[in-house]
């Protein structure tokens, strides 16, 4: 079926669908006839957009408004739906939702009533059904695979998202048969769609049961793993031919297996075997469903013990989950940022123990940079918790416990940031002190004197005009002068620093060879 959901796909889709038998009989048209037909046609379409319309604003809740196609009536005749006479009808089928079921009749006449004046100008007579979607579904529990399918592949007038919904699940269903229909046992839909609450992004849930009891050659999981693989390539096909944004969830189950849950009494197959609607079944899908209806799919002992253990199991796994949280999680987002200044402060990486040790003992005690009430959120993590767990001592913690590690984790963690930038502050502190002290002990060793100023005036005057030093050695002084004094007032950044480092390396190196040419002179003079 082409994608219709635009308006000019709506206009090339009603002739495709053959609505009137007598145009569909004259496919070979001659040039004359074929403008009257066009017209016809046109009239058709423009009437039943009336119908439409009348359903929409007298019944809002009316979930789709679809043609059946005209091959697809003597099913419906057959099967005593329709009456004989009108097999040249257009089928006008309406779903309307289950608690308006006792309306019907009424939704019908009324329907009916309108129709009276639109069909004298149609010159073709249109019959009306109005079904809820339990109707529907009654078809296919009665394995009537192809009236379902006729009404799945109906002509929308309007779609809430219930016909759609359908059309790509029985599209799907028969690219699936059409590839391996002997594997597959079942095709059964479920969810919102089986409840009649689909709509246009609703997701699909469908259920795929495929026969491995007289696979020989293959082992049955491969048997699996390949039609799943093929029965998954088909969704976007599918979703593609029908023209919706539905999207397809297929659950793909070996037959053994799903007897295993049966026996087992799984709560999601018993789910499935009593809301499930099958679009196709090999004599597998409904007798699961009488039986469970009479009550004779019963758990086993085993399968009753079975679900009675997984509340403890629950209970044990969320304890050991808990667990790992705290000796995992939370340990490791505490010792690592605390491993991490350690070594920014010029420590190489330590122990569990050490961490701890060295943490007070530095920035605790010697540089008294973190408060002790931090230190002792680190200790508990480390040593009460991570230690205690390694020997036994912690085998449980509760929920509690875990949410008042994970806000001192937090607490400690937002510190630790702070203190990176006082330690990082520091060092830029100690590394302009040192290169300022450096430079200066060399400078005060050639010019002899002690003042700043009088330094750098000194300098400039008898050693760079004279040419015994470069301009760039008078600047690199400057600038050295200068981040000291910028560091002091707050207005130094690590970039800064790094930059004065290295060109203070510069001027040091030519000071030092400087120094060394006057010794290696005053040697040669003695």
């Amino acid at each position: 079926m082409k994608k219709n959901s635009k308006t000019q796909d709506n206009e090339q889709t009603i002739p495709e669908m053959e609505i009137n038998n007598k145009y569909s009989e004259k496919k070979q048209v001659v040039p004359e006839n074929t403008e009257k037909i066009k017209k016809d046609m046109d009239k058709t379409k423009k009437e039943l957009e009336k119908i439409k319309n009348f359903i929409l604003k007298k019944y809002p809740f009316t979930q789709s408004i679809s043609i059946l196609p005209p091959q697809s009536i003597p099913l419906f005749i057959e099967e005593e739906e329709v009456p004989k006479q009108t097999e040249k009808y257009i089928q006008l089928y309406v779903v309307v939702p289950e608690e308006k079921l006792k309306q019907i009749p009424q939704i019908k006449q009324e329907i009916v009533k309108q129709l009276d004046s639109l069909q004298k100008i149609l010159k073709q007579k249109i019959w009306v059904q109005i079904k809820t979607p339990v109707d529907i579904w009654e078809v296919c529990l009665d394995s009537k695979f192809e009236l379902s399918a006729a009404i799945a592949m109906s002509f929308p007038l309007y779609d809430k998202g219930f016909l759609g919904a359908l059309r790509v699940a029985e599209i799907h269903k028969s690219l699936v048969l059409q590839k391996f229909e002997k594997y597959v046992v079942s095709y059964v839909i479920g969810g919102s769609l089986v409840r009649g609450e689909a709509v246009k992004t609703s997701d699909i849930d469908v259920f795929v049961v495929i026969n491995d009891t007289d696979v020989k050659r293959m082992p049955r999981l491969e048997l699996k793993e390949r039609l799943r693989s093929i029965i998954y390539q088909y969704i976007e096909q599918a979703e593609q031919l029908a023209g919706v944004k539905n999207k397809l969830s297929p659950q793909i189950y070996l037959l053994t297996d799903f007897w295993e849950s049966v026996k087992d009494a799984h709560p999601v197959i018993f789910t499935f075997i009593r809301d499930g609607i099958p679009l196709y079944d090999r004599h597998t899908f409904m007798p699961w469903k009488a039986l469970l209806k009479m009550g004779k799919l019963k758990p086993s002992p085993e399968a009753i013990d079975m679900f009675m253990s997984m509340g403890d199991q629950t209970v044990k796994r969320a304890k050991r989950m808990l667990l790992d949280i705290v000796v995992q999680d939370i340990f490791y987002g505490i010792s690592t940022p605390s491993q991490a200044l350690l070594m920014l402060y010029g420590l190489p990486p330590t122990n569990v123990k050490e961490t701890v040790k060295e943490m007070k003992r530095i920035f605790v005690d010697k540089e008294k940079m973190l408060e002790k009430k931090y230190y002792d959120i680190l200790e508990e993590i480390m040593i009460k918790y991570y230690k205690g767990y390694e020997h036994e001592k912690i085998k449980e913690v509760s929920g509690k416990e875990v949410d008042r590690l994970l806000k001192n984790v937090e607490s400690y963690t937002k510190r630790l940031k702070e203190l990176r930038g006082q330690i990082e502050k520091r060092a830029q502190e100690k590394t302009i002190e040192q290169i300022y002290k450096d430079v200066f002990e060399l400078l005060k060793s050639i010019i002899k004197v002690k003042a700043q100023k009088a330094v750098i005036e000194e300098f400039e005057k008898s050693f760079v005009k004279s040419g015994q030093f470069t301009p760039q050695d008078l600047r690199i002084l400057k600038d050295i002068v200068k981040a000291r004094a910028d560091f002091k007032k707050g207005k130094l950044n690590a970039h800064t620093v790094n930059e004065a480092r290295k060109n203070a390396s510069i001027l040091i190196n030519n000071l030092i060879e400087y120094n060394q040419r006057c010794e290696l002179a005053n040697n040669k003079k003695e």
